[in-house]
């Protein structure tokens, strides 16, 4: 069960391919291909994030300085070698990203450090980490899309407690937040993205994450990404209905609804789908199925719904 709980990178993976086939399969109408690739960058920037932190997580509890617990769990980053610093202050740990993870679905090289002042343990209620990512490359093998993530972000344990707890304990809630970093796409671009999101862990037949935007403004609330997007538009990605990811069904999003805007365009995606678009249950092995609906320039409206 531990190790269940720690192995959260691959939870929140899958949204890094909801809208690669969206981009593929869509015809060139209106504003499609703002819609698609917004959606797509942000998409994938946020799942990999998101994975970056499943990893901090475990590589956390796993160290008895940082987590303040006598045992010692086992971290498992497939694609990463760890190396502790409990003399410094801050006390730090470097993470450096290697190649293929454990599902073969993509490859990471980089370096991501993370420091934590001297006598602050990662299970105390209000703990703040911050995560210093230096030349992140993620390759999706699926379509060999890159992206490259440099930056400062804050991981807060606004709570306290360690998921490895998490059934005895009921809830754990995480924060992140970002200033600006900065993401190199593959076609050369090069943007400063902000962030603030709220990720709140709950068990229910095993580990359950949601995760809302915190930012807001121009009477937006519940934004979660926002800056320039890769064709120098100004955009906000918001959560309009929350993200939930269940480990009872295969670590997948189970619902949520998110909606990309732009100063040309905006469109929205609907998670926990069927194949005619009603929301519906775990499939099991089958896929689930996404809504993507907006809004070209001419008025006319556009709606696809695909697997994910």
């Amino acid at each position: 069960m531990k190790q269940k709980i720690l192995i959260l990178s691959a939870a929140v993976f899958s949204l890094a391919v909801i809208f690669s086939a969206c981009q593929k399969q869509v015809s060139a109408v209106d504003n499609t291909t703002e819609v698609s690739n917004q959606a797509d960058d942000q998409t994938q920037f946020t799942s990999e994030t998101d994975a970056v932190a499943n990893d901090i997580d475990a590589t956390l509890e796993s160290t008895p300085y940082f987590a303040n617990r006598g045992d010692q769990v086992q971290s498992l980053i497939c694609d990463a070698t760890v190396v502790v610093d409990t003399a410094s202050n801050p006390r730090t740990v470097t993470i450096t990203y290697n190649g293929l993870n454990c599902s073969g679905t993509r490859t990471r090289t980089g370096v991501v450090i993370l420091s934590m002042p001297a006598g602050i343990h990662w299970r105390n209620a209000g703990a703040a980490l911050t995560v210093t990512i230096q030349n992140l490359v993620i390759t999706r093998l699926s379509d060999n899309k890159s992206i490259t993530i440099n930056g400062t972000h804050t991981i807060t344990n606004v709570s306290g407690g360690l998921l490895v707890n998490l059934p005895n304990l009921g809830t754990i809630t995480h924060t992140i937040t970002s200033p600006g970093m900065t993401v190199t796409f593959d076609n050369g671009t090069q943007r400063s993205w902000q962030v603030a999101k709220q990720r709140v862990f709950t068990y229910n037949n095993g580990v359950v994450i949601t995760t809302t935007g915190l930012h807001s403004e121009g009477g937006v609330t519940g934004i979660v990404e926002w800056g320039t997007n890769r064709v120098g538009h100004a955009f906000t990605s918001s959560i309009l209905e929350p993200m939930v990811v269940r480990q009872d069904c295969s670590f997948r999003i189970v619902s949520g609804k998110v909606k990309h805007v732009t100063t040309a365009v905006s469109g929205t995606a609907t998670f926990g789908l069927d194949v005619n678009g009603n929301p519906t249950t775990c499939p099991g092995a089958g896929h689930y199925y996404m809504k993507v609906e907006w809004v070209g320039p001419n008025g006319n409206s556009h709606t696809v719904i695909l697997p994910y």
